[in-house]
């Protein structure tokens, strides 16, 4: 799930703010610490910043964390019907009827601090500059390393359930009971008021499409984001995944997110700076006539959801820090067939492009280490293997890591995952 994007608006040690939505935004004479041309090209609108970044926005939040109807557009008022009725959306894609939200009361299950008030706090960790970045101990990367292994599976999970007549609202269900049966806490769940256990966009839709009771169509591409809140640690991941069968331009914009991603993950080592996985990124989709959405980006993750380092998916100069062995992060980027610009419904969470062509998304939590990187979401030999993993240039099978232990395991699962898709 993506973060809402903090602007580093610094005049070299200057700083300024002021709050939009609940959005601390930084204002400075010289807002970025780059070229003019730079700083023109990346401003963000309040508009945008209200939407930004794959992160949860702030809403009215709720005074308990007692049984609540959802926001949905189920049987809201007639004001709020009159406004979705107005609503000029860009594409096909339409809200349904939404459940009610569902709130976790199992005891034993440790919850995070939002989960009840719907707002999070500021962490343990708390980074005053972009390119404070918190290094995890081992402890801490193994209780990680279970939270992304649960995450994988509960992902795993809901996308065998897309097929055409399938709902959002039941792949939700099939989630959230999942991951309570493991003894986890469906991050998105309420985080600053998200009504549901996992982000669910399809075709037009970038970022945080709320479950609800549309049906899938045959030909419909959809990203199925999943956290899991685990023994205190966070674990991020997404994919992409088709309800029937895709038409060639669906599958192009598939494999070319996919390869883009798996690009920009191999780039992972201590040494390099974040800022150059954007550059990656929009260098190999750009010459295949796509764009790369600039509202929404990826992020630290740990014991707090949304931290440092900013993930910007295209070409950029902000300093948001170098790679080192213990950091922890999602690279995530939104690929698109037009606009890259975001439209956003009434919900106030739904992102669209504006022109209601496609988008495309994957995402890993990474874990940086002193020989690589390694996916601590990555797939293990009882995931499905997709067809752009099998036709992909980039890394033909999974991908799990640079590291010496991932490579190994990696070529193991392969071997047995491309072995029965040739038999």
């Amino acid at each position: 799930m993506l973060r809402p994007l903090t602007v580093s608006l610094i005049a070299w040690g200057i700083l300024a703010s002021r709050t939009i939505n609940g959005f601390v935004l930084f204002q400075a004479k010289n807002h970025r610490l780059a070229s003019s041309n730079d700083a023109k090209q990346h401003q963000l609108t309040e508009q945008a910043c209200s939407i930004t970044c794959l992160g949860m926005h702030n809403k009215k939040k709720k005074g308990s964390g007692g049984s609540t109807k959802s926001k949905g557009f189920g049987g809201g008022a007639a004001a709020r019907s009159k406004k979705i009725d107005r609503f000029p959306y860009a594409g096909s894609i339409r809200p349904a009827e939404q459940s009610p939200q569902k709130i976790v009361t199992v005891d034993e299950i440790l919850k995070p601090d939002y989960a009840e008030s719907g707002t999070p706090g500021p962490g343990v960790f708390k980074p005053m500059l972009p390119w404070m970045i918190e290094v995890k101990t081992p402890e801490e990367i193994e209780k990680m390393r279970k939270a992304g292994s649960l995450a994988r599976h509960i992902l795993d999970l809901a996308g065998r359930a897309v097929d055409v007549g399938v709902s959002t609202d039941e792949i939700d269900n099939l989630v959230h009971e999942e991951i309570i049966k493991n003894g986890a806490y469906p991050s998105p769940l309420n985080y600053h008021g998200f009504p549901k256990s996992c982000c669910t966009s399809v075709n037009e839709v970038i970022c945080h499409g709320i479950p609800d009771s549309r049906k899938l169509e045959n030909g419909d591409i959809i990203n199925v984001d999943i956290t899991v809140y685990l023994d205190g640690y966070h674990g991020d991941c997404s994919e992409m995944f088709v309800a029937g069968e895709a038409d060639d331009k669906g599958k192009e914009l598939l494999q070319t997110t996919y390869d883009c991603w798996i690009k920009a993950c191999q780039f992972v080592q201590p040494g390099s700076d974040y800022k150059d996985i954007g550059a990656i990124i929009e260098d190999y989709i750009r010459p295949k006539g796509y764009s790369t959405v600039r509202n929404f980006c990826g992020h630290g993750i740990g014991s707090t959801f949304h931290t440092n380092p900013n993930i910007l998916h295209y070409r950029n100069n902000e300093p948001n820090g170098q790679m080192a062995a213990g950091h922890t992060f999602t690279i995530e980027p939104m690929i698109c067939e037009g606009s890259a610009k975001a439209l956003t419904w009434p919900d106030e969470w739904t992102a669209t492009t504006v022109d209601g062509k496609r988008s495309a998304q994957f995402e890993h939590t990474l874990l940086v280490t002193a020989e690589g990187v390694e996916a601590l979401t990555g797939k293990n030999e009882n995931s499905p293997l997709q067809f752009w993993e099998q036709e992909s240039k980039v890394n033909s099978g999974i991908w799990l890591g640079t590291s010496t232990a991932a490579k190994t395991r990696q070529d193991d699962i392969n071997a047995k995952l491309l072995g029965a898709t040739k038999s």
